[in-house]
């Protein structure tokens, strides 16, 4: 009979602990630690992001809804930017480094641009391989919703809002 109540106990204190854990959204991944090598050769880390919301978007010039995503991506930026918000356009491997500079150029991207030309950061922000793939980052470095295809803009401006709001 103690083994019982024993047992009855763990079931429910496993119980509780997930409804804590999913109660208290403690469950947000820290942003993996990456390099970013952006157009101009400089570099960013996911440590300087510290202090800021930041969207980081996985991209291509070959892809159709990611050439289509940018200007509101941009309109994001530019709305955003002051209150602290930043943008990391990181463009895949496999995009020809020349097409993502004639991109950044011609479109005049007012943010980040960075060329992941071995594969790493995508590998360490989750094997991204479908593009455009956005992951939105708190203050604190954690990653706080992923976008696979275009995100809901009018639903990433509420998001950011609110992300900017938090101390």
């Amino acid at each position: 009979m103690a083994v019982k109540h024993w047992a009855a106990g763990v079931a429910v204190a496993a119980f509780v602990a997930v409804g804590a854990f999913v109660y208290l959204d403690t469950g947000r991944a820290a942003a993996p630690a990456s390099t970013f090598v952006l157009l101009d050769g400089s570099s960013k880390t996911t440590t300087d992001m510290q202090g800021k919301v930041t969207l980081v978007n996985f991209w291509a010039t070959s892809c159709t809804t990611c050439v289509a995503e940018m200007p509101e991506i941009v309109a994001t930026y530019n709305k955003y930017q002051a209150r602290g918000f930043d943008t990391v356009a990181v463009a895949m491997a496999y995009d020809p480094p020349s097409y993502v500079v004639n991109f950044a150029q011609t479109r005049k991207l007012p943010f980040k641009v960075a060329i992941d030309n071995t594969g790493a950061v995508a590998k360490a922000w989750g094997d991204v391989r479908l593009t455009p793939s956005t992951f939105i980052v708190n203050k604190r470095g954690e990653i706080v919703k992923t976008y696979v295809g275009a995100p809901s803009f009018p639903e990433l401006h509420q998001l950011i809002e609110k992300l900017l709001a938090e101390t």
